[in-house]
């Protein structure tokens, strides 16, 4: 038979409105209380019951976190640091949060249903990550549900993705990484070591991410030179985010025959596909080919040799947007926070062999 809060407050030695206050959180209890309170709970075996406490409120201490593909280190790493960080450590059982992992695999009609279930859930709040799919419709059905539940008060927090146009009133707050900045200064440092012909694989078509990170690369080739960056159109290949894509896409540059002393990849994940294809034809990396990725994944400094990237700030993120999502920060004026991204070179890039600058 479940335990009830009555025997609860038996068990403490306190009012039932007291052992209300310490699971609700943001009421005035003294330490001790708090503590005898907490230990009952512990010792009794008691659990909350979620959907009335949901009715009372309004919303529930569920968050859902939105990911492309949770077994993606990236969204890992981000959901992971999230979660930490919405049970704050010395935090009272009422400042507790239930995070709900939705795995969209970047489908925009995931996406939309599981938007659809935690409105339906009363969520206490979203955090939607990664690249978004910048498809007209899409965006204007995905921006009118995020303000139909943050009027409702559910706060939203968009993290590693634009801004949606809400109206500035709304608890939305974005939470971007400077994706065109880090593309921009890894394509610098290939150009500074004297590389003229750089493949590029980029992610795939109509995702924020790839579009911002493409611009960056192309943006540092265009000042160095437009006629360079031109040139380096044909060696620009999309593909999907993972070791596979990589491989294949370097497999189809090497059969196009243009040659190429660098090649840049979407992400670290990618990268490891691509150092498989130059391998199996017998291309040395840094020797005969450069290869560089994004994100600064743990396993980076691992490959042989180190893997030169761009470091994403994601533990950073994740903190951040639990902040945020649980009202513990408000966001900046404008709702935006821009983190930086970090070069990080290692040593799979160097200078292009002796007779290939061009």
């Amino acid at each position: 038979m479940a335990v009830t809060l009555a025997e609860v407050a038996e068990q403490a030695g306190v009012s039932p409105a007291t052992v209300s206050r310490v699971l609700n959180g943001g009421y005035p209890v003294a330490g001790g209380t708090r503590t005898r309170v907490e230990r009952a709970i512990e010792e009794l075996g008691y659990v909350a019951n979620g959907p009335a406490r949901a009715l009372a409120a309004a919303t529930s201490d569920l968050v859902g976190v939105l990911v492309h593909d949770v077994a993606d280190s990236f969204f890992g790493i981000l959901a992971g640091s999230l979660q930490n960080a919405l049970c704050p450590e010395g935090g009272h059982l009422g400042s507790r949060r239930l995070a709900v992992v939705c795995n969209t695999e970047g489908e925009p009609a995931a996406e939309m249903a599981y938007l659809t279930l935690l409105e339906g859930q009363r969520a206490g709040g979203v955090v939607l990550t990664g690249g978004a799919v910048e498809e007209p419709a899409h965006t204007a059905a995905l921006t009118a549900r995020v303000a139909r539940m943050a009027a409702a008060g559910v706060p939203v927090v968009l993290c590693g993705r634009p801004p949606l146009s809400v109206p500035a009133a709304l608890p939305v707050a974005t939470v971007m990484f400077d994706d065109h900045g880090g593309a921009f200064r890894l394509a610098e440092h290939l150009l500074s070591l004297g590389h003229r012909r750089i493949a590029y694989i980029a992610g795939p078509p109509g995702l924020s991410t790839t579009r911002e990170r493409l611009a960056g690369h192309r943006a540092a080739l265009h000042r160095q030179n437009p006629v360079l960056a031109g040139a380096c159109e044909e060696l620009t290949v999309h593909a999907s985010f993972d070791r596979h894509a990589g491989y294949d896409a370097t497999r189809e540059l090497l059969r196009r025959g243009a040659p190429f002393t660098a090649v840049v990849a979407a992400n670290d994940t990618v990268a490891t596909g691509v150092a498989a294809a130059l391998r199996e034809e017998g291309i040395r990396i840094p020797e005969d080919v450069s290869v560089a990725g994004f994100d600064d994944l743990p396993f980076c400094v691992d490959t042989a040799p180190a893997l030169t990237t761009v470091r994403v700030p994601l533990r950073e993120a994740g903190a951040l947007a639990a902040q945020l999502v649980t009202g513990r920060r408000l966001p900046p004026p404008g709702g935006i926070t821009t983190l930086p991204t970090e070069l990080m070179v290692r040593g799979s890039t160097a200078p292009p062999p002796p007779g290939s600058r061009s």
